[in-house]
């Protein structure tokens, strides 16, 4: 198997895509009603359990390329992530979030080694507990703030788009998997 220090680590502010649609896969995260991010997170969710059942779900497209599971183990943990943010956004006033290297977690938990019959589940339940979240805000709790640790200032909804832009994107990375039950 491919090293996963192979790939490539993402640098990007990917933070324009509340601004705009991502030229990439297309998803307006602007458009999304926040009353909508929950639902819609349960809804990826349940597209990730789909890509995750097939014969190809640990399959590198290519070397510096993760598989569909790495890409499965990533959202799950971006699920947790976030709903740790929400939750110090509701908590406490404008806290600035530590660093998360991505990378570097992906090469710690060997994404590369997970087995999809278990990030599956894992990233369900942890789409639930970031749905939950962004299901329990109300009112003026949407506009508390927080910031990441490059400096760049969040309300809830705007990273409830943010995060949502994230793991549709990441679904839309591996689109080329054949599901279970498809003509292929």
């Amino acid at each position: 198997m491919t090293s996963p220090a192979e790939i490539a680590p993402d640098t990007k502010d990917w933070t324009w895509v509340l601004d705009r649609a991502c030229a990439e896969c297309g998803f307006d995260a602007g458009a999304v009603d926040r009353a909508a991010l929950g639902s819609t997170i349960r809804a990826n969710a349940a597209a990730w359990a789909q890509v995750l059942a097939s014969v190809d779900a640990t399959r590198r497209p290519a070397p510096t390329v993760w598989s569909p599971t790495e890409y499965a183990a990533h959202v799950r943990d971006v699920h947790t992530m976030f709903a740790g943010r929400v939750r110090l956004m509701l908590t406490e006033d404008d806290p600035t979030f530590a660093n998360w290297d991505q990378d570097e977690t992906a090469l710690a938990e060997r994404y590369d080694l997970q087995d999809p019959a278990v990030v599956a589940p894992a990233l369900v339940a942890a789409a639930d507990e970031a749905a939950a979240a962004y299901d329990a805000v109300a009112g003026a709790q949407w506009e508390r703030t927080g910031t990441r640790s490059n400096g760049s200032l969040f309300t809830v909804e705007s990273i409830g788009r943010y995060h949502l832009h994230d793991v549709v994107h990441h679904l839309w990375d591996v689109r080329g998997v054949d599901l279970p039950g498809s003509s292929g």
